[in-house]
């Protein structure tokens, strides 16, 4: 099995985010490290992604929640390191009111297929992006999509824990990503 790369937004997924919990709870997660989770800088986020990429054994599996998301998109663009697929959780609208202005940099997002497999998960009452802002990227992206129910920001405020549903969906994305990647090596 792959490793696994979490890649929280703005502020690093705190304690209490479904994407902590599962690094807690599984080994072959780790978390990548920017410079500043608070001040974003796309630069340095892609090379921390970069950096977490190389040291992976095999083309890792990304789980990325809301900015991340659109790390990942940009990454793939300036990188040609290999990674199983990418779960994409709450992407948020650079055009939305509530998009923080910290992360301006972000904004240009690349709208071309991404080069490896990858799942959209939307909440249907996110306030940083709305559920069509996440269909549209999904077909430019070449990601499959599913919509989660109302959720908010899937985040701690949403109090969705471990998040078991998410978890799941994750669990049949990872399974068939990995095969699709170990199937064209």
């Amino acid at each position: 099995m792959s490793d696994i790369i979490i890649l929280p937004g703005i502020g690093g997924s705190g304690e209490t985010h479904w994407q902590t919990h599962w690094e807690r709870s599984e080994a072959r997660v780790r978390r990548f490290k920017p410079s500043d989770w608070d001040r974003p800088d796309l630069e340095d986020w892609i090379a921390a992604l970069d950096r977490a990429v190389a040291e992976a054994e095999a083309p890792p599996l990304l789980v990325a929640h809301s900015l991340a998301c659109l790390l990942v998109a940009h990454w793939q663009k300036a990188s040609t390191r290999a990674v199983a697929g990418a779960f994409l959780v709450a992407v948020p609208d650079p055009a939305s009111g509530a998009f923080p202005p910290e992360a301006k940099g972000f904004a240009e997002v690349p709208d071309g297929r991404l080069r490896f497999p990858s799942l959209i998960v939307a909440s249907s009452n996110d306030p940083f992006g709305s559920v069509e802002y996440a269909q549209e990227r999904a077909a430019q992206w070449g990601s499959d999509f599913v919509e989660a129910g109302a959720l908010g920001h899937i985040n701690s405020k949403s109090r969705v824990d471990d998040w078991p549903e998410g978890r799941a969906l994750f669990q049949i994305f990872a399974a068939a990503a990995e095969c699709v990647s170990f199937a064209t090596d």
